[in-house]
């Protein structure tokens, strides 16, 4: 695998050369308009694959499952090709040589490189012609890194299945896996989801009522899973998980707007008003799914006595990269409430938790403070639930608007 310097050097002799010769048309290859089988390089000699689309010379368009990840950019300079995703920095870059795009999936701010490469084919995974074993729809009860001390975590499995395809999601205490897809081929579950930020890779062997496999995050991060069948199981309730410190009866932050300017909870704009403060990154798709469902309420929901105000923890090295990516966020998911830049060069939530003392811990991103007129905490929900979770995030709307509403009228 190729470090980070050596992509780095590439990119610079890369854009060096289109400086001298501005003018230059791309010598590149271009990719052919199509469906596209992409497969990122894990560990243990595993492929993650998931499919793209390419519309035009510009843009490219990611799916998994129902999913459809759209402003994908797409661009050329002499011999190379990027793809570039709307709000996260990582991207991919390679080359195209018979219709063949090799390269590696960059996040430079976390020094990691994971090799690429994608060629005109529909099929995610291949399904074998012998049918399924076993029909895993339903609920699922897991533990990840079981008996790992510290590492240890509960989710719940909820997949439909048709054939040998299989469509689903593992949600956590905070938050979901994204929209996997995948195959159940005799007894072996295959899932996959990449969405510009993250790269996830399932694999599983199956019984009528057990799983046990491997979750791949890119190249850097695998653990293992346990799952058995349980159509009852329910994961803790979200809204008891964070919570005040004793001695401790309000919340408080103080923070920079994109253009320095210090942001409290005691400024005028948040007085006699319920405000959701938003603990989030933008690195997050959790966080970038909980965004968009925020930005579209607080427009819909102006003449409200309602404030947001939204913390971001960026793992970006740089005050200016961690700005760059707040714009960025903010511009595609066309929010208008604040986005204050609470810490950078880390998204660990123990340092997270040294900026908000006042909370027993940040176990989240994102985590939601609801906060009534008179400055009282009245709910800390942990992790966000998305479109993936099907009526689960059908549930969580309704909830949310329910509980404001009722805020709102106080």
């Amino acid at each position: 695998m190729k470090s980070i310097k050596t992509i780095k050097k590439y990119l610079i002799v890369t854009l060096a050369l289109l400086c001298i010769s501005c003018k230059q048309e791309s010598k590149a290859e271009h990719l052919k308009v199509g469906i596209y089988r992409a497969v990122l390089q894990v560990q243990d000699n595993k492929e993650l694959p998931f499919n793209f689309e390419i519309a035009d010379d510009n843009s490219v368009v990611i799916y998994n499952a129902e999913e459809r990840i759209k402003d994908n950019q797409l661009t050329y300079k002499n011999d190379s090709i990027y793809i570039t995703f709307p709000v996260y920095e990582g991207y991919i870059a390679g080359t195209v040589k018979n219709g063949v795009l090799q390269g590696h999936y960059i996040k430079e701010s976390l020094d990691r490189v994971v090799p690429f490469n994608a060629e005109i084919g529909s099929k995610r995974f291949e399904i074998n012609e012998r049918k399924s074993k076993f029909n895993i729809s339903g609920n699922w009860e897991t533990v990840f890194s079981k008996d790992i001390e510290g590492d240890e975590y509960i989710a719940k499995g909820i997949f439909t299945q048709n054939g040998n395809v299989v469509n689903g999601t593992f949600r956590t205490t905070t938050g979901d896996y994204r929209f996997l897809e995948g195959v159940l081929n005799g007894n072996q579950l295959s899932l996959s989801a990449f969405d510009g930020a993250h790269a996830f890779l399932f694999t599983a062997n199956v019984t009528d009522s057990t799983m046990e496999g491997q979750f791949y995050s890119g190249n850097h991060w695998k653990e293992p899973f346990v799952a058995k069948i349980n159509p009852d199981y329910e994961l803790p309730d979200s809204d008891s998980l964070t919570y005040l410190k004793e001695g401790y009866d309000k919340f408080a932050f103080s923070f920079p707007d994109e253009n320095g300017k210090i942001v409290s909870l005691q400024d005028e704009r948040f007085k006699d008003k319920v405000v959701l403060v938003q603990i989030m990154g933008t690195w997050c798709p959790n966080c970038l799914d909980e965004s968009r469902f925020y930005s579209e309420y607080y427009k819909n929901n102006s003449n409200e006595d309602i404030e947001i105000v939204a913390l971001a923890f960026e793992y970006a090295k740089t005050k200016d990269r961690a700005l760059t990516n707040i714009r960025r966020l903010r511009d595609n998911t066309e929010i208008t409430y604040p986005i204050l830049l609470a810490q950078i060069g880390s998204s660990d939530k123990g340092k997270a938790n040294e900026k908000l003392p006042m909370l027993n811990h940040v176990l989240s991103y994102p985590t939601t403070i609801y906060i009534d007129k008179k400055g009282n905490v009245r709910k800390i929900h942990t992790g966000f639930n998305g479109p993936a979770t099907g009526d689960k995030y059908n549930m969580f709307i309704s909830e949310f608007d329910s509980f404001v509403k009722m805020l709102l009228l106080e």
